[in-house]
């Protein structure tokens, strides 16, 4: 669960430090006081976009962390995908925001990306703003509320790798089944790469290993003469050899290497040196035992040489011609060998349609129960929720298979008794969205494991006794997930476990926000003013006390 939350200059919110309760967490304030200030904040430490205007104007940067207690395995695992520990099932998010548009991010202090923020973030909260109402008003999204409620993940991806081998083999058996014409110029197109390819017998890296040679070869008289006058010079028959020098000053030296520990020691050395020139003139005169001037093996190295550079100016690096080579074969066997390709493939092909028709059946069928049961959850939350008039149904129909199996489903809507369905984005209002979002959201938050829902304004479009019910539904949802809720509606606001006021201030002449929690006393003035503005009297404090004190009977 999200346990703490530290915002420093985001926006109007200068600094704020907030600690949630594990259960329904309730965030209210005046209109403009930033309560989507607090909500920005959260999705920009999930990873969500965010733009440099978030920053507090006159500093540099905004900075967010969230701390999350008790995080579940999959929220482990996810971290130790990224090398990460989670030893005392903690995690930190961090993100800070340049003015300059930059952005840092780290995941228990180590820098890390605003992507991995996204993707560990999407395990620890859900997010239900206004704008996931769209998932309703989109009817072609009401398939994905079905294949989350009925868990069918494991099914839909079985169901998917079956479609895409069918789309491969429909793929080859297209590529056999082009023209004659076309297909005897693809021939014709690779006979020729493969016959001017395969006619220099190349091998991986032999141009590396003949450019070598080949400028081994191109000057090996002159290295032979520089071996052979270098042997000559270190221990020739010349006096002046470097050996015969060496042996004159060691000898010279040694008669006084007994009077002086530091002669010693130079002659130590001279003897070594002297050692030393004898085993490279003795390799040397190895390596020159070798060279052989071989005017056939030059020639061979200089045209095979001339080849590779031709093909390789041609196809490119050598890696690539030697790929080219054996796609090339390997397209010419099919096409060549195309009719007993094609009818192999056609009957593998049969046999896979056969098999993902009978996948897509079952899906749908699962589909199908997934949305009756759907319906049926979602209708007695609708009930409670002060709608017991409204009806939900899907449309299903079954068409032509596709990567997401053979169905298209639309919810629809009845709002009233007696009324035909029809498609919920178009007779839906506003409140009815809401509540029909929030009935979604409860029945799919017992079958996830994201601990953290967050409602922002879920009670647009509705008051009196659908709202009451719409906190005793938050309050439901808080026994089993940690819910934050930012709302408008007093009925709500008593529900919470804690509640928190987000209030804007003049500080220097500048606007500021704060959030700080309430006690008793404080959320009763509070409900008050939510129930009548400013204005606040005594009648309206004892009904706000009512209100709070009656919570637990609601």
């Amino acid at each position: 669960m999200l346990k703490e939350l530290y915002i420093e200059n985001l926006a109007v919110i200068r600094k704020a430090n907030i600690e949630f309760d594990k259960n329904l967490n309730v965030f209210t304030g005046e209109t403009g006081a930033g309560k989507s200030i607090l909500i920005n904040g959260i999705n920009a430490v999930l990873g969500q976009r965010v733009t440099k205007d978030i920053v507090r104007s006159g500093t540099d940067k905004a900075y967010i962390s969230a701390v999350f207690s008790d995080i579940s395995d999959s929220v482990c695992k996810k971290l130790s995908d990224y090398g990460l520990s989670c030893d005392d099932r903690t995690v930190i998010l961090s993100r800070e925001i340049s003015s300059d548009g930059g952005s840092v991010a780290r995941i228990n202090s180590r820098p890390s990306t605003v992507s991995a923020l996204h993707d560990i973030g999407s395990l620890l909260i859900n997010i239900h703003g206004q704008h996931d109402n769209q998932i309703l008003m989109s009817p072609e999204r009401h398939i994905d509320i079905i294949d989350s409620f009925g868990e069918l993940d494991a099914q839909i991806e079985d169901y998917k790798a079956s479609f895409r081998k069918l789309q491969d083999i429909s793929r080859k058996i297209k590529e056999l089944n082009l023209s004659i014409d076309e297909k005897n110029k693809r021939i014709a197109y690779l006979s020729d790469i493969v016959d001017e390819i395969g006619s220099l017998e190349l091998s991986d890296g032999e141009d590396v290993a003949v450019e070598e040679e080949y400028k081994f070869a191109s000057n090996s008289e002159m290295i032979s003469r520089a071996v052979s006058f270098s042997c000559g010079a270190l221990t020739g028959d010349d006096d002046a050899s470097v050996s015969d020098l060496l042996f004159a000053v060691s000898e010279r030296l040694s008669e006084y290497s007994d009077m002086s520990e530091e002669i010693s020691s130079l002659c130590e050395r001279l003897n070594s040196a002297k050692i030393e020139i004898e085993d490279i003139s003795s390799e040397l005169s190895s390596l020159g035992d070798k060279i052989d001037v071989n005017g056939e093996r030059l020639e061979y190295l200089s045209n095979r040489r001339d080849e590779i550079i031709k093909i390789k100016r041609k196809y490119g690096e050598l890696s690539d011609v030697l790929k080219l080579y054996n796609s090339s074969a390997d397209e010419l066997l099919r096409l060549s060998d195309s009719d007993v390709q094609t009818a192999a493939l056609n009957e593998e092909k049969a046999t896979l349609l056969s098999e993902v028709t009978e996948k897509a059946k079952a899906l749908s069928k699962s589909r199908e129960e997934a949305a009756n049961r759907f319906i049926d959850e979602v209708s007695k939350e609708l009930e409670f929720l002060n709608m017991p008039g409204v009806k939900l149904s899907f449309t299903h129909e079954k068409g032509k298979l596709t990567i997401n199996g053979m169905d298209t489903m639309e919810l629809l809507i009845s709002a009233n008794k007696g009324e035909p369905p029809k498609p919920i984005a178009k007779i839906a209002s506003g409140g009815e969205l809401s509540r029909i979002m929030l009935a979604l959201k409860s029945v799919i938050a017992e079958k996830d494991d994201i601990p953290t829902m967050i409602f922002d304004e879920i009670d647009t479009g509705v008051s009196g006794r659908a709202a009451q019910k719409i906190g005793i539904k938050l309050a439901q949802i808080g026994k089993i997930r940690q819910v934050l809720c930012v709302t408008h509606l007093a009925q709500i606001a008593v529900m919470a476990d804690r509640h928190m006021l987000i209030e804007k201030s003049l500080d220097d002449e500048k606007t500021s926000t704060t959030v700080k929690p309430l006690d008793f006393e404080g959320r009763k003035y509070e409900i008050a003013r939510i129930m009548g503005g400013d204005s606040i009297n005594e009648l309206m404090l004892e009904n706000a006390e009512q209100l709070l004190k009656s919570k637990n009977n609601a």
